[in-house]
């Protein structure tokens, strides 16, 4: 197949650790690599960022990165982009004039919705078959809304079109259950949604062995959390849980890796930086927190190997690729139990669940875990199992090309719903609901 993945603002050649560089870029630079492996035809349509980028860069075989001209050849926060996506669907309508893929998938939703009005105007002109698509959100306006509130960036036109994206589209790809549950508020039918995960490179993300580098640290025990360095994320939480530890005796160390600047260059400008900077100093625990600013991904992994704990508190989480990684290197995990934390991580078998925005909770889960060396060792052999059984790009490409497949021959749906009622408690909502069907893609397996 020829496949078109549109990701406007994230692109996979970029560097991790930025405000608007994360997990999208890992997942549409690992997809599409694993999908050329699968013998498909890839093409990554991206905003142009940069004036000295080529028009096509190669990634790899089999995957091409295309820079579209959308306003400015410059860095532009991806909460200002939407003015220039008519400009961004009207190149890719070009495009797929000439050389028409055979499926496209959408990544977030202003990727969305210029790849639907690129359609239609191909359509148009060719009077044709509607090229179809499929679409991942990776994250929704409407949860971004409810955790926080005015803070929240989106434009206005996010709130009535995001919904309208996931309604018109071919289908829609969803990252976790949790995220099912909410295109089904929105409107999308769960005929019309898949589950199939992010994943991990689980050959670069390994544990400890012969030969594997372990990075030194520099005190007995350390933690660590790896985000891009925006409040929702949470590393403020997992700062004030530190502060318990140390206050209680512990000899810990924090490990921040993501900010502005790679290795750190830039984190002095970083005003989130800055927030959490005084933040450990006003709770006496600066000489314990070291931020590492950004790190290149075959860093990574001798970081993870360093930790005693991975924590990772974030207020919510579309779906979260660091605990995947911190699973596959072999390492007990400490996640907020939102999104699609709830699905990755299993409470008490690869690592502990803890509720959002509570330190105390982060403190008390991390403490036991220092105290219990078998108890993490036995958490990080089977998060090890599940990352190398469910989570594999090579999984997740197989399980993304059965969706392809389905919508190239035109038979749209994945199974059909299911009525059996099911308690939610994610979030902050508790009420019950029909649980969406799990196609064959969903990692409940």
């Amino acid at each position: 197949m020829r496949i078109a993945m549109v990701s406007e603002h994230a692109s996979p050649l970029a560097v991790l650790g930025g405000v608007d560089a994360g997990g999208q870029n890992v997942h549409v630079a690992e997809l599409s690599g694993a999908l050329a492996d699968r013998g498909h035809q890839v093409t990554v349509y991206t905003r142009r960022d940069d004036a000295s980028q080529p028009v096509r860069v190669p990634l790899r075989p089999g995957v091409e990165v295309v820079h579209v001209d959308a306003g400015p050849a410059r860095a532009v926060p991806k909460d200002e982009l939407f003015p220039f996506m008519g400009t961004f669907a009207s190149v890719l309508a070009a495009e797929w004039f000439v050389d028409r893929p055979d499926v496209v998938h959408a990544h977030f939703w202003m990727s969305g919705h210029a790849a639907l009005d690129a359609v239609v105007q191909v359509q148009a002109r060719t009077g044709g078959v509607r090229i179809p698509v499929a679409q991942t959100f990776h994250a929704l306006g409407v949860v971004k809304r409810r955790h926080q509130g005015a803070a929240d960036t989106s434009p206005a036109e996010r709130e009535w079109i995001e919904p309208a994206v996931g309604r018109s589209v071919d289908q829609v790809v969803a990252t976790c259950s949790d995220e099912a549950f909410e295109l089904k508020a929105l409107g999308v039918p769960l005929h019309q949604i898949s589950v199939v995960p992010c994943g991990v490179d689980a050959s670069l993300f390994r544990p400890v062995g012969d030969g594997v580098p372990v990075e030194e640290r520099s005190r007995p025990a350390r933690i660590l959390t790896v985000s891009r360095l925006v409040r929702r994320k949470g590393v403020g939480t997992t700062i004030a849980a530190l502060a318990a530890l140390v206050q209680a005796g512990r000899d810990v160390e924090l490990v921040v890796v993501g900010g502005a600047g790679v290795a750190g260059a830039d984190l002095p400008d970083d005003p989130e930086y800055q927030r959490l900077d005084a933040l450990a100093r006003s709770l006496g625990v600066r000489d314990h927190v070291t931020f590492r600013g950004q790190l290149g991904q075959h860093d990574m992994p001798a970081v993870y190997r360093s930790a005693d704990v991975v924590v990772c508190a974030p207020w919510y989480e579309p779906f979260g690729i660091v605990p995947l990684e911190a699973m596959a290197c072999g390492r007990a995990v400490v996640a907020s139990r939102v999104g699609g934390l709830i699905d990755t991580v299993v409470e008490d078998a690869t690592g502990l669940h803890v509720p959002p925005r509570d330190e105390t909770a982060v403190a008390a889960a991390v403490a036991g875990l220092l105290d219990d060396a078998d108890r993490r060792e036995r958490y990080g052999r089977a998060g090890r199992a599940r990352a190398e059984r469910r989570y594999t790009w090579q999984e997740v490409a197989a399980a993304s090309e059965r969706v392809y497949e389905r919508l190239v021959a035109g038979t749209g749906a994945v199974t059909a719903p299911t009525t059996a009622p099911v308690t939610r408690t994610t979030g902050t909502r508790t009420g019950r609901t029909a649980r969406p069907a799990r196609s064959t893609e969903s990692t409940a397996r």
